[in-house]
């Protein structure tokens, strides 16, 4: 089934994307990408975590360098195609795990002090993101920081604007935002479970 077959955010259109191309939205390469990526792991002020979780992980870039600010890394996308890059890209690093598993099934078993949603909340409607913000919370360890990082642009393949799924993940019960940054094109937010 193509991309053109189906819903551009579907697990079908995802994995038919990394099977076409092994880093389609061009993280590896991309100066705005890294730009990003340093934006969010400054965002954590210097803090290092025992276990973070990364769902929507892609071809592993950001686990990547997730795994220099935390002891384990937990990290899994939709696509088989992406988690096997994923897995390749990082498997020289130590307590990295990658999984194939759907944001919208029950997340892996927590506790994790640091949760990261990087470019992945406007694939979803504002209530399936408030239920996995929800069950995200929950895995979440008191003090734990929920890191979240998404464009400011307009896509067809989104169902929410960034600025939209941050509202979501603000409203969610238990949290307590911690920075919020605004850097051109995106934006960067940190909350802490209370």
């Amino acid at each position: 089934m193509s991309v053109n077959q189906t819903r551009p955010w579907s697990p079908a259109a995802f994995e038919a994307r990394f099977a076409a191309d092994p880093d389609p939205w061009s993280f590896r390469t991309s100066a705005y990408e890294r730009s990003r990526y340093s934006a969010l792991l400054s965002a954590l002020g210097g803090r290092r975590f025992e276990r973070a979780l990364e769902p929507g992980c892609a071809n592993g870039e950001l686990t990547a360098q997730l795994a220099t600010t935390a002891e384990r890394v937990i990290a899994f996308d939709v696509s088989p195609t992406a988690a096997a890059l994923a897995r390749e890209r990082c498997a020289a690093l130590a307590g990295v795990t990658i999984d194939v598993r759907d944001l919208r099934d029950p997340c892996p078993p927590g506790p994790f002090d640091l949760v990261v949603l990087s470019e992945v909340g406007y694939y979803f409607t504002s209530r399936e993101l408030d239920a996995i913000g929800g069950g995200l919370v929950a895995q979440l360890a008191p003090g734990g920081a929920l890191l979240a990082g998404h464009w400011q642009g307009r896509s067809a393949d989104h169902r929410l604007h960034g600025d939209e799924v941050h509202a979501v993940l603000d409203g969610l019960d238990g949290l307590r935002p911690r920075r919020r940054e605004r850097h051109p094109g995106f934006r960067v937010d940190v909350w802490e479970r209370a």
